[in-house]
């Protein structure tokens, strides 16, 4: 291959890079307004108080420690499966949802059952 070449496709592989870095970046969202709009939304109904999931007509699934990204996130909200209900921007903004997306993303998940002494007998 022709050195030059190489040069040019490294550089375009190390841009590659860092806009991937650019888009890893989680958005900042306000985590305390997140868990405000998460009750008054009342997700809590149905995915418990701290998103530890629960059961409606069928299981609902645990939301904290979302792994989600934000965006597809949102547009989870915007078009739900099931019963859930959508929630339009003109319901829930897409800045309140990424404040929803920071209080449920940090959150610890579920306990492995590992750590339940009773469940290890």
């Amino acid at each position: 291959m022709d050195a030059s070449f190489v040069r040019v496709f490294a550089a375009g592989l190390f841009a590659l890079a860092l806009a991937g870095l650019a888009f890893a970046e989680e958005p900042a969202g306000d985590a305390a307004n997140g868990k405000q709009v998460y009750l008054m939304a009342r997700c809590f109904t149905c995915h418990g108080r701290v998103g530890q999931g629960g059961g409606f007509n069928y299981p609902v699934p645990a939301l904290a420690a979302i792994e989600l990204p934000v965006e597809a996130f949102q547009a989870f909200l915007r078009e739900p499966p099931n019963d859930m209900p959508a929630f339009s921007t003109a319901i829930l903004s897409d800045k309140d949802a990424a404040d929803m997306w920071a209080w449920l993303h940090s959150l610890p998940g579920r306990k492995p059952t590992k750590d339940f002494p009773l469940l290890n007998q």
